[in-house]
């Protein structure tokens, strides 16, 4: 197998390796990189939301001429390749160097969404931006490392708000040849196609690849003209569709997932199903035992030993189920192959109401390991799912804790990550997940930081109004729409940021809880208040749409006098400016249904201070000196309110706006530094990935040796 790269007329023989470079995305967390390929065609940079393909494909020939022989740009191209290259073939990584006398493991991860870069639009939220910094970590440590997931034509929706708050959920196909992935083709050319069985019929996978570094992350596509047009369009949509077309997804993600690592001569040590999605991939496992001649309980004990199962909400809408006429319909034919009957086959996944089949039922059956995604949520896991192991006391259910962390060269601003490099050296980022090099940040001085988040903060507001400029050339025309969008936050108002999924438990609107009381905090002539929202609501989320459209009406009414604002179509690429220029990150969910929160960790190692419920991470992250607490456990939404009031007057807005003789403000200043002194390593996808390792994936790996010991002797 190969892939099909695509040609570039025009791309000068001296800067020709870019021809391959752009379908590697490593250069999206690499400072150095980013700047090769902006400096290609800056404005088109910007104008792409910086997709390096499109910049290289639209950039014209003259212009490519011209970078060829600017000895600058040059100099900078073969520092770049050179340092690629290094990268790349470096046998010197952490994994070669802490096992070298390592079995030949490797690991697979299969996810239904992959956030690695915002040009390949496959991502509705945190589960994919975790999948896809998993991946760029993976790389980074040099972990034998495969991910295969799904390519959504249309990928996750476009959010338009109408002038009445309404989300507009637009779908458009995204080009492939735009996109940083390339066709997998066999040695004749032809396409490489993997069938899948769904139901009582045959499904042909097309699989793209895009690289994350050393990682290979493979997509599969039913939309290819050997299949029938309603199975085209299996693929079409990230969570689009009724149950039926789910369901079919998930077919293909599980099964075929497995069956597409095999056709590419794969064969992991250990399958890391992030979230149920893909726990049909379990059965698939089952099914190749039996195919050795074992009986069902036999390959399903041996595929525990190769399957590590990640859980990640105790909310109930987030654990996909489907009921017994589905799975008859799709399933008859894989039991009678099994070698068991309906009522075994359904007992897998039964939920406790005897009514339904749950994909992380599936899942918690058929693992060797499994992990919830923070403390917190593993104590919520332990007793949601206590009832599969009702011999067990709650805290022995064998689900155990490894907390979501961020990929810190991703996520972290490069202007803090050059001033680190000035003054800590280059290879401070190698020790990143070591907190003893961020007790080095006394080495900083407050007015080098300082300055650099105002560089931030300005760069987030100047983001803002641009976005507000180009809807109102698009014909934003209403006062109100154009109040919500932005154009008049300040650079000097204490910003407050929320931006996360409009699900209802998250609590968006509470901050309006009292609205007399927020306008007396917002306006403050001497010390103002803005706050920057962001986010979508699931298309069928009524309930989330409805919270949305009650932010966007307050940040669109005249009372609040453009001190609310709500930034459009939230995806990584906005993220990136608001985990980095916000003053404060707010967080204010019900709990204990946070999970874990990791927009949170990608804003505290911008040293942005959290204030928020303790739930999800912050109940292990937060220590009193890094940011704020809101008291929310036992009380009312008014109550919490109330306290987030309380602590905005009483404490965050005195503390910012507390400025010494040179107009420093020494206190805030502190508590950004301890934000990214305790959050830099301990929430970091390095410390995360290495967890998993010695957690998880070793574990499985020895009870598979011992078994496979066992059966020999």
């Amino acid at each position: 197998m190969k892939v099909q790269i695509p040609d570039f007329p025009g791309l000068p023989d001296r800067i020709g390796r870019l021809r391959d470079f752009v379908y590697n995305l490593w250069w999206s967390w690499n400072g150095d990189a980013r700047e090769l390929l902006r400096s290609l065609n800056p404005v088109l940079w910007d104008r792409t939301d910086h997709n390096a393909v499109r910049v290289l494909r639209e950039t014209s020939a003259e212009r490519l001429r011209i970078c060829a022989n600017d000895p600058d740009f040059i100099r900078l191209y073969d520092s770049v390749m050179a340092r690629f290259d290094a990268y790349m073939s470096s046998r010197t990584n952490w994994y070669d160097s802490s096992f070298p006398a390592k079995e030949p493991f490797q690991f697979a991860y299969l996810c239904a969404e992959f956030a690695v870069h915002g040009s390949l639009p496959i991502y509705s939220g945190g589960l994919g931006v975790l999948a896809g910094d998993t991946c760029k970590e993976a790389s980074d440590l040099g972990l034998p490392f495969v991910a295969i997931g799904s390519l959504y034509p249309e990928g996750y929706f476009r959010q338009v708000i109408d002038a009445d708050g309404h989300q507009l959920a637009m779908y458009e196909r995204f080009s492939t040849t735009d996109a940083p992935i390339l066709p997998l083709v066999n040695e004749d050319g032809t396409r490489f196609l993997v069938p899948v069985p769904v139901g009582n019929r045959e499904v042909k996978v097309a699989v793209w690849k895009t690289q994350a570094g050393r990682v290979s992350i493979y997509l599969m596509d039913t939309n290819i003209e050997e299949n029938e047009p309603w199975d085209r369009d299996l693929s079409a949509r990230l969570y689009g569709g009724d149950q039926q077309v789910r369901l079919r997804q998930e077919i293909i993600l599980g099964m075929g997932g497995v069956r597409v690592l095999r056709a590419l001569g794969c064969q992991p040590s250990v399958f890391h199903l992030n979230e149920g999605h893909a726990a049909f991939a379990g059965l698939e496992l089952v099914r190749e035992q039996m195919r050795n001649g074992t009986s069902f309980e036999e390959a399903l004990e041996a595929t525990r030993t190769k399957i590590v199962f990640t859980t990640h909400t105790p909310v109930k809408a987030g654990h996909d189920e489907f009921p017994f006429y589905m799975m008859e319909e799709y399933f008859r034919w894989y039991w009678e192959e099994l070698r068991i009957n309906r009522e075994d086959f359904l007992r897998l996944g039964q939920t406790p109401d005897g009514n339904s089949f749950s994909m992380t039922i599936l899942a918690l059956r058929t693992t060797g390991g499994t992990n919830s995604v923070s403390q917190k949520h593993g104590v919520v896991s332990r007793e949601m799912w206590h009832f599969l192991w009702p011999e067990r006391k709650i805290e022995e259910v064998p689900i155990t804790s490894i907390t979501n962390g961020v990929h810190l060269p991703t996520w972290l601003a490069a202007r803090f990550q050059s001033m680190y490099k000035r003054h800590w050296g280059p290879d401070w980022i190698h020790s990143h997940d070591e907190a003893t090099l961020w007790e080095r940040l006394a080495e900083i001085p407050d007015e080098e930081l300082w300055a650099m988040h105002v560089r931030s903060k300005h760069k987030l507001l100047g983001f803002v109004r641009e976005r507000a400029r180009q809807r109102i050339m698009a014909g934003a025309t209403s006062p109100g729409l154009t109040l919500a969008l932005g154009p008049l936050l300040s650079p000097d108002a204490l910003t407050i940021g929320f931006a996360r999924r409009f699900a209802t438990y998250k609590r968006a609107t509470m901050v309006l809880e009292d609205r007399e009381r927020l306008k007396k905090i917002l306006h403050d002539p001497l010390r103002p208040v803005q706050l920057v929202f962001s986010g979508k609501a699931h298309p069928a989320d009524e309930p989330g749409k409805f919270f949305l459209a009650q932010i966007f009406m307050a940040c669109s009414s005249p009372e609040f006098g453009g001190r609310l604002a709500f930034i459009e179509n939230y995806d990584t690429h906005v993220a990136h400016y608001l985990v980095q220029g916000v003053d404060v990150w707010l967080n204010n969910p019900q709990p204990p249904k946070e999970a874990s929160g990791t927009s949170g960790q990608k804003a505290a190692i911008n040293g942005i201070p959290n204030c928020s419920i303790l739930d999800g991470w912050w109940f292990e992250g937060y220590n009193g000196t890094n940011g704020w607490a809101i008291d929310g456990t036992q009380l009312s939404d008014a109550q919490s309110a109330a306290a987030l009031y309380d602590l905005l007057e009483n404490e965050i807005v005195p503390c910012y706006y507390e400025r010494d003789e040179k107009g420093i403000p020494r206190r805030w200043i502190a508590l950004m530094k301890n934000a990214i002194r305790s959050s830099a390593a301990q929430f970091s996808s390095r410390r995360m990935l290495k967890q998993y390792l010695a957690w998880l994936y070793q574990p499985v790996c020895r009870r598979a040796s011992e078994t496979e010991t066992a059966a020999s002797s």
